[in-house]
């Protein structure tokens, strides 16, 4: 597992640190005819050989570095700039899977043999998933009636923001719960408050206020009753 950890950490390293934005900018502009697309090939591919530091990897170094440079051409040829965040991913995503196949073919675990669902893992499985979705729908659907027609019909926030907000928030003290960092809640509050409730204060909607602030204590007590439940199952 060691070898993947460190092909990631070289892939993040060459893909985003040791990348500067000229270089993307000329990639983009030039595409094949572009040097820095080269190079940057060549530089994943002796990161990941430096990073695993064994000279019977340096094949699979060379297969990193096609493949990366093939990835990458492929995103230059086909993205647009209005897509260029769904190219982003899919780019990314490439990336990951070939890593994958590369750390299993030179290591050959035996993944059938490996008991990846344990009982805590299936527990951690199920809190992250029913305070994703499930989670936010309950709360709009209970919260529901008390909607004020501002909410409704408000153009100036972005689309499913607060949903997406309500979820980090959520696993975000599911994590801090499980990790028995309780005073990192309570400043995920101040924080949210000094931005959120500034912001509602001046907009002198006292309903709007009112709704959006029954909507994140739910949002909290959803969160830390599954992290203390996810506390009390793993220790029993």
């Amino acid at each position: 597992m060691m070898l993947l950890v460190k092909l990631f950490l070289a892939h993040l390293i060459g893909d985003f640190i040791l990348q500067p934005d000229q270089w993307i900018r000329e990639k983009e502009e030039k595409r094949l005819r572009s040097p820095k697309l080269y190079l940057h090939t060549l530089l994943h591919g002796a990161l990941a050989w430096l990073f695993v530091w064994e000279f019977a990897f340096w094949l699979p170094a060379v297969v990193l570095a096609i493949s990366h440079g093939l990835i990458d051409t492929v995103k230059l040829s086909f993205q647009k700039d209005n897509r260029k965040r769904e190219w982003f991913m899919i780019d990314q995503c490439l990336h990951l899977v070939v890593l994958i196949v590369v750390w299993y073919a030179y290591t050959r675990p035996l993944l059938w043999e490996i008991n990846w669902f344990t009982d805590d893992v299936l527990i951690y499985i199920t809190a992250v998933v029913m305070l994703t979705l499930p989670a936010s729908v309950c709360i709009k659907v209970f919260i529901s009636k008390w909607a004020p027609q501002t909410e409704e019909h408000n153009d100036e926030s972005l689309q499913d923001a607060g949903k997406y907000i309500g979820i980090l928030e959520r696993l975000f003290v599911l994590a801090f719960v499980v990790t028995e960092h309780w005073e990192a809640i309570g400043f995920l509050i101040a924080a949210k408050s000094v931005f959120r409730f500034g912001d509602l204060r001046q907009s002198k909607d006292r309903k709007l206020t009112e709704y959006i602030l029954i909507g994140t204590l739910l949002s909290f007590a959803m969160a830390l009753t599954t992290g203390v439940l996810v506390r009390y199952c793993i220790a029993h």
